[in-house]
């Protein structure tokens, strides 16, 4: 393999999570040699563009012979007839690696080629409701977990490597075998968003005519269904592509809300307050942690006045202390006080600084 500055690392498909991936080794490889294809031509041109991208392949063909790294970053539909187009062109020392959230699949396309030696399956759990290379960025995978399924062919030196460049973009490396990950993540991602999705239908089947439920959906509900506005085409894939996990976890979950239900039908005073007690101590043991499958969001709400002028001196305040905001908008419901304004931040750092800044200033800060 090359030296690490040298790398030469090959995408098919430069989407979000491609170009972000593509991004961070930019910005934490600068002299690494980057090649793209993609259907979408305009994605590409952008890349070289920014720079990020040194050349654009009109075809999956020989460009990728000399590769360190490939990443399949297509749609887990397109992922066999990529690699039958790649399998003549690859090099016996190129690792093939792929980021999809599904990892059954892939395994099996590699054994039926006979490239066991050289795939390690990769998993970056971080993601956006946008998609596309436009709204792809490096911070992306900042503190993410990257989870690794090598196969069992893999040369040990090979994997080590692999796990050395993930953690050089910013990432968290973890190894898993590709089952325990599909089911791994079909709990903590694909049924969640099952489950919002879920939510969302729900309330539009239920909504009066005049959709008084739609209307006060801006606060709380519309916060924990976020997930619901992903890709459906995305969701529709996974759904089918780790079918039997998803499907195992979502009868458990309907146990779950059938036990409730007829608690609450009961009234079980005591029993309800263990479910709720149960979920919130446990959530509260989780790692802290900026990235994962469902993207964390770094925002709170902020108590205003009713008054002309009350956001802009909010956004004057955050302008003079050096704080970014990502975007700002009204909550139009009052679940947390009588005025209330949502602020989105790009980092952690960011959100820190906005509440220290505004709760010396006298504001009251939410950040549930």
């Amino acid at each position: 393999m090359t030296p690490m500055n040298t790398l030469t690392c090959g995408f098919i498909g430069l989407g979000l999570i491609g170009g972000s991936i593509a991004k961070a080794i930019r910005q934490h490889l600068p002299d690494a040699r980057l090649i793209a294809y993609d259907i979408h031509t305009e994605s590409l041109h952008l890349a070289v563009r920014e720079q990020i991208v040194d050349q654009i392949c009109p075809a999956i063909d020989d460009s990728f012979g000399n590769c360190d790294y490939i990443f399949l970053c297509a749609p887990v539909s397109h992922n066999m007839e990529n690699l039958l187009a790649l399998k003549p062109f690859l090099s016996p020392d190129t690792i093939l690696t792929d980021v999809g959230s599904v990892k059954t699949g892939i395994h099996r396309q590699i054994e039926e080629l006979h490239l066991q030696k050289q795939f390690i399956g990769g998993h970056p759990m971080a993601g956006s409701e946008r998609f596309g290379y436009q709204n792809a960025k490096a911070s992306l995978l900042e503190n993410a977990y990257y989870i690794l399924t090598p196969s069992e062919e893999v040369p040990t030196e090979k994997v080590d490597a692999y796990r050395t460049l993930v953690e050089t973009i910013g990432a968290i490396s973890l190894t898993l075998s590709y089952v325990e990950h599909d089911y791994v993540t079909a709990a903590i991602s694909h049924l969640p968003h099952v489950i919002a999705a879920s939510l969302v239908n729900v309330v539009k089947s239920c909504d009066s005519k005049d959709g008084v439920m739609k209307m006060i959906a801006a606060g709380g509900f519309k916060d924990i269904t976020r997930i619901a506005s992903s890709s459906p085409e995305m969701w529709q894939q996974i759904c089918l592509t780790n079918a039997d996990n998803i499907a195992k976890l979502l009868r458990i979950y309907i146990q779950y809300l059938e036990a409730i239900a007829n608690d609450i039908d009961d009234h079980k005073k005591e029993t309800l307050y263990h479910f709720f007690d149960t979920a919130r101590t446990y959530r509260e043991s989780f790692i802290s942690t900026p990235s994962g499958p469902i993207k964390a969001e770094y925002v709170f709400t902020v108590d205003i006045a009713d008054k002309t002028g009350a956001i802009a001196a909010i956004a004057s305040l955050l302008a003079m202390h050096d704080v970014s905001i990502k975007n700002i908008g009204i909550n139009h419901n009052r679940e947390l006080a009588e005025g209330a304004l949502r602020i989105e931040f790009y980092s952690q750092d960011a959100l820190s600084k906005a509440v220290e800044v505004m709760t010396a200033h006298g504001y009251k800060i939410h950040t549930r």
